[in-house]
């Protein structure tokens, strides 16, 4: 499996609802030190609609300014209608939307 793949395939595994970071991927797939990597990944996302690109953040819960496939405001807007708060600034409460559920690759 590729780094891609391995990113995709994690990134399927986060609920509506909630959000995970770069970080968090980079070191579910083994790689802790290439988040930059996992955001190259996801701009070039083959499935936008079937890997949900939109639900990753940075550490500090800030929206991607560029995000792939729109922008920020695309990018807060489908966060909004999954029921997370994107506040002016395009951030992220990481205390409450934050996806603490376990990451993993199958086997």
């Amino acid at each position: 499996m590729t780094f891609f793949e391995k990113v995709y395939e994690i990134l399927k595994q986060v609920p509506q609802g909630k959000v995970v970071t770069y970080g968090q991927i980079a070191y579910a797939i083994g790689a802790p030190r290439c988040a930059r990597q996992v955001g190259y990944a996801l701009h070039v996302n083959p499935q936008p609609f079937v890997i949900p690109c939109h639900r990753v953040v940075n550490r500090f819960g800030r929206l991607a300014p560029a995000f792939a496939f729109g922008g920020e405001d695309v990018q807060a807007e489908l966060l909004r209608k999954e029921g997370v708060a994107v506040d002016e600034n395009y951030t992220v409460d990481l205390n409450k939307y934050l996806y603490q559920g376990k990451l993993q690759l199958g086997e």
